[in-house]
């Protein structure tokens, strides 16, 4: 009568399943809000959780670089649930105009949340996984994933309507780090750039890279820059002043704290949504 034990790494991951897992897990979530799944690192709580699991999802694509560690402290052989599992990755130079960074960097973009039709996937692997380890609760996991499958539905048209406010000369998009590439290739916006040049927010950028974004934003008329909630601003600060563009805080590998009205992936998308298309309407 037991609830199944469930772990999931980021915020993001741990709402998509806490939706199709339901009343009937238990859940456990590494990463508290605003943490960066890039840095992070667990701690004994996060290895006990870990040891209990009967299930374990990671967002994947490399983005959880501490869970090899964590699963080898915790005494764990089975392999994690990767939610991303049959997405197809983009490469740094398919995410939108990042070519200029290509020579430097390299390797697959783990942020497949920024477009809600990949957590469609991510629906599919949580249902199949937790229906394997749980059979007995099958049909409610199925009857849990469908409701939000529509809801995801319903957030991916509500997007294109947003999106549509924004004329395509503006969508342009530059961020703190190469985040917005699937979010772009779906809505139809250019990731021009970012601050620190890679998917990852450990990497520094040097003079010659922010250099060299300075000189794409202003030739391309990029009008913002888009912080996440983890993010310290202080870089972003000077490349708005330098260039004369807005600076727009957003959400990006975490969701929010309790009443910051960012505590559900839906909640996430929108939130974001509507601080891009106000900034570059």
């Amino acid at each position: 009568s037991e609830r199944l034990q469930v772990v999931a790494t980021t915020t993001l991951v741990g709402d998509v399943v806490a939706q199709v897992g339901g009343e009937l897990i238990e859940l456990t979530v590494l990463l508290t809000p605003g943490a960066d799944p890039h840095s992070y690192q667990p701690d004994p709580q996060d290895l006990a959780a870990a040891s209990r699991a009967g299930l374990i999802f990671i967002n994947g694509l490399g983005l959880e670089e501490f869970m090899t560690g964590l699963l080898e402290s915790a005494g764990i052989s089975a392999a994690p649930v990767s939610v991303s599992d049959g997405i197809q990755p983009l490469q740094l130079s398919e995410g939108g105009g990042e070519e200029m960074y290509e020579d430097d960097h390299s390797g697959q973009d783990p942020h497949v949340w920024t477009d809600p039709n990949n957590v469609l996937i991510w629906v599919d692997n949580i249902e199949g996984a937790l229906a394997a380890a749980d059979p007995a609760n099958a049909e409610a996991y199925a009857a849990n994933a469908e409701t939000y499958r529509q809801s995801l539905r319903e957030l991916d048209s509500w997007v294109r309507e947003q999106v549509g406010s924004v004329a395509v000369e503006n969508r342009r998009l530059v961020s703190d780090h190469l985040i917005w590439g699937y979010f772009a290739e779906r809505y139809g916006f250019t990731q021009v750039g970012a601050l620190i040049p890679g998917y990852s927010t450990s990497a520094a950028p040097s003079a010659q890279e922010l250099a060299a974004l300075e000189d794409a934003v202003r030739a391309q008329g990029v009008k913002a820059i888009l912080v996440g909630n983890e993010i310290n601003p202080a870089l972003a600060q000077r490349l708005a002043e330098d260039t004369g563009i807005e600076l727009v805080f957003i959400y990006s590998g975490s969701l929010g704290g309790q009443g910051s009205g960012v505590e559900s992936y839906l909640d996430y998308i929108r939130y974001n949504v509507n601080a891009v298309t106000a900034a570059l309407a």
